[in-house]
């Protein structure tokens, strides 16, 4: 059995913006955190959803034929093969649910010279 984590002491132990940490998992999905902020990139997953809540600040996922924007508090699922385009202001922070192994840039659509891609990094 693990012990309980607190999402704002996890929140910092890390600075590195669009690099999700991974604070537990269930079954077969990671449930990770991330400091966001600026645009991410053009992307889809084509075998699994996304999962995003806002934690703080204003994170807008932009898509080809919609745009919603999440404040605090709000969760909203991006369907597996929807291409999609986070962009975050300052100071955003997000919980995310996603497969393990799910690479953070997806299938890429656009530039990603600005991001790291990772696979969730562990929180410790």
């Amino acid at each position: 059995m693990g012990t309980p984590v607190n999402l704002d002491g996890a929140f910092d132990r890390f600075d590195e913006r669009w690099a999700p940490r991974v604070v537990a998992r269930i079954n077969d999905y990671d449930v990770r955190i991330a400091k966001v902020e600026g645009d991410h990139a053009w992307h889809s997953h084509a075998d699994t959803d996304e999962f995003f809540m806002c934690l703080s600040g204003r994170f807008t996922i932009e898509m080809r034929d919609d745009t919603v924007v999440l404040e605090p508090g709000d969760i909203f699922t991006v369907p597996r093969g929807v291409e999609h385009f986070p962009h975050a202001a300052e100071g955003t922070r997000i919980l995310m649910f996603e497969r393990e192994g799910t690479a953070t840039t997806g299938d890429h659509h656009g530039d990603i010279s600005h991001l790291r891609t990772t696979h969730g990094i562990d929180l410790d």
